[in-house]
């Protein structure tokens, strides 16, 4: 799940709007649908046999199946495979999107007077180089002030004139964005940058992020701690002279994939687009995030065309690329979508991490009822799809935010009722989670997330079994209902509907 704002969820989760909707519409209940053969036919070990072709193509192909990666090339051929042996018709759509990766760790070292290695990371979007040169302190604020505050290489009149020989900028966190304060280091003839945390509570560990846009030259993290020390360094009057290397692999304009299959049978203008994100991260194989995902629908797909279920509305199975970066992915299909195409678009079901080993039944929160945003008209009935089917299985439910960290944000945002599962990610279960859901209080719900370690021995079968059924009771639900959401069965409501404004990972406003 997961990073930067581009295109068309930006605007729209980025518009000035309250938190709150307009009056609710009474609405009628989905027909129920009896899924019990679909279900019955959806096992762990048809989505565990994806699962582990997932795992053997990362491990081909460098251990990540990241987009614009050869991992997540190979991962859509066979999504591709699989779903045209099935029957589908099947179909890409292409774009690019901002590609960066590391090809080495990090190195940030003291030359002299004390050689002295430090903890440090690489800034998103950073130049490769090789610096050694003299430090020099960009306009610190030191002791940090009470509150953030520091305007420390805001402005290009806080670097001195580079020295001749290499240099390289110490710089604080503050009140501009990484990329400002970068650029302005990089114009000034600095080297390289090293950008520290503020000092605050809360604001004094190691600090990266992203830059924005490609640079030149090599810009890095520091903690406030360590900063201080080679301040200090300064203050005494000695010649601080640092080692900075970095390599990195950027390209604006990297191609990549969303993979698309649709049932031959059902009505084209009521379409469910049954969608789940298709890359890792580059750190991992993704065999959870969001392998778990990619192959839940996978199998749903499989055994739907095998019964010869014929669905009422025409079902469109996505599989999403560059949804680590950012949403981009499912940001760019809404946004290539014209008016007539985005009328027939029905629901958006959304499954991003269904196996996570410390699992919760999380159920997006559609009618807003228990989190701050209630999802487009329509998002309620699909809620009650699944909290309905869990509690007729004696199993709870807990509700998940719509907080924009998934690709159903891109649909919510034009007025898209949505709805899906999630296993839970990095947070924390709490102990009345424990004592309902089982597994470990005090853990992450993922503890790979994001992580190498996320491989096919980073899965919960029950977490598969159980959300694996849900989904497919969905998707059938959603395909064969005969009565919409609606009580005149249109999508009228669905125009009223005002896009809430969400928070959004990792910005490139990023202080």
């Amino acid at each position: 799940m997961k990073r930067k704002k581009f295109g068309l969820l930006a605007a729209g989760l980025a518009s000035t709007v309250a938190l709150t909707t307009l009056p609710s519409v009474t609405a009628a209940a989905v027909d129920e649908v009896n899924s019990h053969k679909l279900r019955e036919a959806v096992t762990v070990s048809g989505i565990l046999g994806h699962e582990r072709v997932l795992q053997r193509i990362a491990n081909e192909h460098d251990g990540t199946r990241a987009s614009g990666t050869s991992g997540y090339d190979a991962s859509a051929q066979y999504v591709k495979r699989t779903l045209r042996r099935a029957g589908y018709r099947v179909y890409e759509q292409k774009f690019t999107f901002p590609f960066f990766r590391e090809l080495s760790p990090p190195v940030l070292e003291q030359v002299s007077p004390t050689p002295t290695d430090y903890e440090t990371g690489t800034f998103e979007f950073s130049g490769s180089g090789d610096v050694t040169g003299a430090l020099v302190p960009i306009d610190l604020t030191i002791p940090p002030s009470p509150a953030p505050g520091s305007t420390s290489g805001c402005e290009a009149s806080d670097f001195p004139a580079a020295p001749s020989d290499s240099s390289v900028a110490l710089v604080q966190r503050g009140t501009c964005t990484f990329e400002l304060k970068a650029a302005n280091a990089e114009a000034a003839g600095y080297d390289a940058v090293i950008i520290f945390n503020e000092g605050q509570p809360g604001r004094q560990e190691l600090v990266t992020g992203t830059l924005g846009r490609p640079f030149d030259i090599p810009v890095v993290g520091l903690s406030f701690a360590d900063a201080e020390s080679l301040y200090g360094q300064l203050q005494a009057g000695d010649d601080v002279v640092l080692h900075v290397a970095t390599q990195t692999d950027t390209d604006l304009n990297r191609p990549t994939t969303n993979v698309f299959a649709e049932t031959r049978q059902g009505n084209p203008d009521k379409v469910v687009v049954v969608g789940a994100h298709l890359d890792s991260v580059l750190a991992g194989p993704g065999i959870n995030d969001n392998g778990s995902g990619t192959a839940t629908v996978l199998e749903i797909a499989e055994q739907m065309a095998k019964l010869n279920i014929k669905p009422r509305q025409q079902v469109r199975f996505a599989f999403w690329g560059a949804e680590e970066p950012g949403l981009l992915g499912s940001e760019h299909y809404v946004a290539s979508l014209n008016n007539r195409q985005l009328r027939r678009i029905f629901a958006n079901l959304n499954f991003d991490m269904v196996g996570s080993p410390n699992y919760v039944r999380f159920v997006y929160d559609g009618d807003g009822s228990d989190t701050p945003v209630a999802g487009p008209p329509g998002s309620a009935q699909i809620e009650d799809i699944f909290t309905g089917y869990f509690a007729g299985q004696g199993m709870a439910t807990e509700p998940t935010a719509f907080d924009g960290r998934s690709d159903y944000g891109p649909f919510i945002a034009v007025g898209i009722p949505a709805g899906g599962l999630f296993s839970g990610a990095e947070g924390i279960k709490t102990p009345e989670e424990a004592a309902i859901f089982g597994g470990t209080a005090g853990e992450p719900y993922d503890p790979c997330y994001h992580q190498a370690c996320d491989t096919v021995n980073n899965l919960s079968t029950a977490a598969l079994n159980e959300l694996g059924d849900a989904a497919a009771h969905a998707v059938l639900t959603l395909a064969r209902t005969r009565s919409g959401f609606f009580e005149d069965g249109s999508l009228r409501a669905a125009k009223q509907y005002v896009a809430p404004e969400l928070p959004y990972r990792g910005s490139l406003a990023q202080r």
